[in-house]
């Protein structure tokens, strides 16, 4: 059941509830009086890595006429979006490196490599999704408006189909996340004039994401434009499926609430932290998955400070994880494939109308 009192639901008086709050106030302050070159240097290796890895895939694609090497290099694209997708776009349209004061690292100025317009992602995700994680009703990302997530949203027929929706979803996941930003930006349109802004937006950007991936990249291929057509078809697959497992990963296997909006109420900082930390959870990941996820595979420690860079979420994870032992909070995590299938299973069960509860009848 969805939770309303959520210091009575962790057990904890408001005096532990503001004491949780002030050492993870503390943990954000350490880190943000740490930051510096070290960090700085982080992300610029990566935007390196990230369109080298891109470039050399194209010219593999491109350049060989053999099966192997459009693999490889349809391989190394899909990843390159991947990386471009999740540890730049994602993170840096958090304001994470806003405090380089680089305008080509900033979040007011970089544009992803998605169909969705980043300026109609960032109110959807940054405000809707992270500033109301998991309220029924306000949070827009609980089942993105197409899956049944929890018993407390009524069942209705064609939750029938939400196994079939949900296999659509992770293919045409990008897709997904534009028509989510842009129903979020309409929403608060108060006018006719901001509506036509918010949907030229969204189709200008469309167009152009598909201009690059399916006509400019293949015209430059010149003779060989059907293997990088093909290429920029499958990697963008690959990546939105990908993204999809690591996104559900963090939010839909067993063990993470959902709340009403009675708990919004009167809600402190610290109320909204441990809302935080009872509505996301890990999976186990070794550096070269974790960069492979954007280091959503630390997604309790994203949820609790979204603004701190990905490459301290390691870190910042052994001292949430001391707090959760120290206050009797459960820090949700497991393997990837063990969150992953616990989604499914939801998924396929909450497909069906709930049974009847025995002690109701």
């Amino acid at each position: 059941m969805a939770i309303s009192d959520i210091a009575a639901y962790a057990n904890m008086s408001s005096a532990d509830v503001e004491a949780f709050g002030a050492e993870l106030d503390r943990i954000r302050s350490d880190v943000e009086e740490s930051l510096g070159a070290k960090d700085a240097s982080y992300i610029r290796r990566t935007i390196v890595f990230q369109r080298t890895l891109d470039l050399a895939a194209r010219l593999t694609i491109a350049g060989t006429r053999s099966r192997a090497g459009w693999l490889l290099g349809t391989s190394a694209l899909a990843y390159a979006k991947s990386i471009e997708n999740m540890e730049l776009g994602h993170n840096i349209s958090h304001g994470q490196w806003d405090w380089m004061n680089d305008p080509e690292i900033h979040s007011t100025s970089w544009e992803w490599d998605m169909a969705g317009a980043s300026s109609q992602w960032r109110y959807s995700h940054n405000y809707r999704h992270h500033v109301f994680s998991n309220v029924l009703g306000v949070d827009d990302d609980l089942g993105f408006g197409v899956l049944r997530v929890t018993p407390d949203q009524p069942w209705k027929r064609e939750h029938l189909f939400q196994p079939l929706r949900n296999l659509l979803l992770a293919v045409i996941f990008e897709w997904g996340i534009a028509r989510h930003g842009y129903h979020s930006d309409m929403e608060r349109a108060d006018t006719e004039d901001a509506k036509r802004t918010v949907k030229r937006t969204m189709l200008a950007k469309m167009a152009r994401q598909v201009a690059k991936d399916y006509v400019i990249w293949p015209a430059l291929s010149l003779r060989r434009w059907r293997r990088t057509l093909a290429a920029n078809t499958a990697a963008n697959l690959l990546r939105n499926l990908w993204t999809y497992v690591v996104i559900f990963c963090g939010h839909f296997p067993d063990g993470v609430q959902q709340f009403t909006p009675e708990s919004l109420q009167d809600e402190t900082r610290a109320e909204w932290y441990l809302r935080q930390m009872l509505g996301a959870a890990n999976f186990k990941a070794g550096p070269v998955l974790a960069i492979s996820s954007g280091n959503l595979c630390y997604q309790i420690e994203h949820h609790l400070f979204p603004d701190l860079p990905s490459n301290r979420y390691a870190e910042i994870s052994l001292r949430v994880r001391e707090l959760c032992e120290k206050y009797d909070i459960a820090y949700i995590t497991g393997s990837l494939p063990r969150q992953y299938l616990q989604t499914v299973r939801t998924n396929f069960r909450l497909a069906l109308p709930d049974r009847p509860d025995p002690s109701r009848v």
